[in-house]
Parts: C-alpha cells; structure tokens; sequence
C-alpha cells in the first residue's frame, strides 16, 4: 500500500524517539522512502547516524550547513512528502504547530507541507491530559492533522497511564489506511446523500430527557465512506459526543428532538439521491415538556408520552423516481419478521437489521453485525466487524443498487 510513497519523518525531543529506529525500518520494508528530520533536541536521545544509516539519507537538522552554506529547503521538503509523520511529538511541538511557531526547521517544514500530516504524541499523562495540550490537539485537528492516540501504561516518570507513543507497528498500519482512504475510487461523485446518525432527546423538563444508548457512530461511519467516494453528504445528527466530522464533503446539521430531525430530514430530502436513516430516534416523547425543573415532592410521578413521527416513513412518502431509501431496524426478537414489515410500510429499498442477541452488534460499540433484507425478499447476511467496514458494506449495496436499475 505504501511502496513508492515519500515519507517525511520528524523527531522530536521525547525518550520515545528510539521508537522512530523501528519505525523507519517498517516504512521502509513496505516500499516507502522515508526522509528523516530532527529537532536539536531530538539528537540527545536518538543519533542522527543511527537514523541516516537506517533511512538511507542524510539527516536535516538546522535550515543550512554553516560549512558550506548549504540551505536546507522547508518547501521542497513539504513538495516532496505524500505523508509527513511527526514521531514522536512532544507537547511542546504539538503547542508550536498549534499556533504556527516556526523556529526550527520540522516546524517550517510543517507549515510548508502539502500533504496529509500525523502526529503520534509522546508525553507524560499529566502533560497529555493537561487542558492546553487538548487544546492544541483539537486545534490541529481542525487543521486537518491527523492524531495518533497515544497508548497507556508505564511511562518514563514512571507513573502509568495515557501517553506512551504508539508502537511503529500500529503507526505504519494507520498510515497504510489512510492511503487506502485516499486511493477509494470516487464513485459517487456528483450524489448527494443525506444520513440521520445518533439518538435524540425528548425533553421532560428543563434538566431531564428521554433517550437511548445510541453513539451515534454507525451513522458517522456512513458520512465518512459516502464522503470518501466523493458524495456530498448531509449529517443530520442527533447530540452524540462524537468529534464533528473534518471532510470537507460533510455537512454536519446538529439536532436536539425527533421533530427537529424530521424537519432537517424532510428538507434535505427534496435534494437528495440516497436517504439513508440511520439514528436512533425515540419512539415516544413527552406530551408536553415541562417550563420548570419537576421536583420530587410526591411519591409517584406519571408521565404521559406520544409517539414521535417516523422519520423514514414520512421520507417513504415523499421518495420520488430515482431516489434510495435506506432504513435501519434493531430487534430484540422475531428479528427477521419485523423487520421485513417495516420494508414497505415505509416504502425502503432495503432495511439493515442488527439485533441486541448478537454479541458486539448495536449501541455504543466499535463493531456491529448486520443483515440486509430487501423488497424483494433477497437477503444477505455479514459477518461481524468494525462499524467503519459494516459502512463499506452498506455503501456497496447502494451502488448495486443504483447500477442495477440503469
């Protein structure tokens, strides 16, 4: 996946730097060529001749050679790369790439780079945890950068916990999906997609709701496969505590209530090819959402509720020629047989079904399992796996679908 890929590795001052050996030894058994910068600090804890003998290219510290003059381009560099890789990243790196510091030469390079940029930090877990360093992750992310979770355990300080850069092997692998990613065939160029993720909040009064256990991801994994095919997809979302999605090619549209998700859902609809819904939304809400916090006085309390609207259903009502409607059912029992009726009661052309017995499916989690079942009666049945593949597979039965009716 990466053979051929240029590959810009900065080091920083962090114990973690021995790491950068193995890490450089990885990219380049998979095909990549990988150039190697360092911070002055960084030659305290791993040699520069360690990391030019393993990189087969000589190591760029300052911005010239005060032997000869020569000049160390930071442009060229950020031309050159198709990834640039900072690892490990100490929360004083991470701090100047936050705010543009340029005073060494990774940091010009940082900002003269044209290509996807990822950071594995390194650091003590009082530093990582502290506001500022979160600040300035989420600052970078919304710059595009990608950050590599630090792992637990035990850490230089010799205290435990978060921190502790992540292992080559699993550094390679994430930048190894990402080129996957990137390299996807852009087979839904020019389609618009709307997708519901996420519970809702029914308001009981001013401090409690009704909900449920829905994160939210299976929803946001959708968004980002659909976007990543070059749809324009449209994430109506519910409140989750998910990051906003950083693709350019999603519009993400928060909402509180089913009947704030009906009205987003209906009006993005009008201009949609595929609808694909996906949130949990609450059967019932409150007849009427108290003003003022309901305190406990009495005994018993009765709370009245009425049925919220279906949103697919009132999106079946509307589908015109040419437009997919994609539902999504999760059943505790009979699972097959209520779903299949929800199929044309809401006018789908297919429903995913997952079910609460099947261990690592529904709520929460990083995995689901799920069957599709369609208005024709055919079914297919998948395997368990991670909710960014059950995606893929849910995004590949669209696109037969829509070929299949050319």
């Amino acid at each position: 996946m990466l053979k051929g890929k240029h590959i810009l590795l900065g080091i920083t001052g962090s114990i973690a730097a021995y790491k950068a050996a193995v890490l450089v030894r990885l990219l380049s058994k998979v095909g990549a060529e990988v150039k190697v910068l360092m911070t002055p600090m960084a030659k305290q804890f791993i040699t520069p001749l360690t990391m030019a003998t393993l990189s087969k290219h000589s190591i760029l510290v300052d911005f010239y050679n005060p032997e000869n003059g020569d000049w160390n381009n930071h442009v060229s560099l950020g031309e050159w790369a198709d990834y640039y890789l900072i690892a490990p990243a100490t929360a004083n790196t991470l701090a100047k790439m936050a705010v543009g510091a340029a005073d060494n030469l990774l940091l010009t390079s940082y900002l003269s780079a044209r290509c996807s940029v990822i950071v594995a930090p390194a650091m003590d877990v009082a530093m990582f945890k502290h506001p500022a360093t979160q600040a300035n992750l989420e600052m970078l992310r919304n710059n595009g950068v990608s950050i590599i979770q630090p792992g637990s355990g035990e850490l230089a300080s010799g205290l435990e916990g978060e921190g502790r850069m992540e292992e080559p092997e699993n550094i390679v692998g994430f930048i190894e999906k990402m080129e996957e990613l990137s390299s996807k065939k852009k087979t839904l160029a020019g389609i618009k997609v709307l997708i519901t993720a996420g519970p809702t909040y029914e308001a009981i009064d001013p401090v409690r709701f009704i909900c449920n256990y829905s994160s939210g991801k299976m929803g946001y994994a959708l968004a980002e496969e659909a976007a990543l095919r070059g749809a324009e997809v449209t994430l109506i979302s519910g409140p989750t505590h998910l990051p906003s999605p950083k693709n350019s090619h999603i519009k993400l549209v928060p909402v509180t209530s089913a009947a704030e998700m009906l009205q987003a859902s209906e009006r993005a609809f009008d201009n949609a090819d595929i609808a694909i819904c996906c949130a949990a939304v609450a059967d019932f809400t409150p007849v009427e959402a108290v003003g003022e916090k309901i305190k406990r006085e009495n005994s018993e309390f009765q709370l009245l509720l009425k049925p919220t609207s279906d949103i697919a259903a009132a999106l079946g009502k509307k589908k015109k020629t040419g437009q997919y409607l994609i539902g999504f059912a999760l059943e505790t029992e009979d699972e097959i047989a209520n779903a299949k009726k929800k199929i044309h009661k809401k006018n789908l052309d297919f429903i995913v079904l997952n079910s609460l017995n099947d261990k690592g499916a529904g709520f929460g989690g990083d995995t689901n399992k799920i069957t599709l079942l369609y208005n024709d009666g055919q079914q297919m049945n998948f395997e368990l796996k991670l909710k960014s593949e059950v995606a893929g597979d849910i995004i590949n039965a669209i696109e037969c679908l829509m070929i299949n009716k050319k």
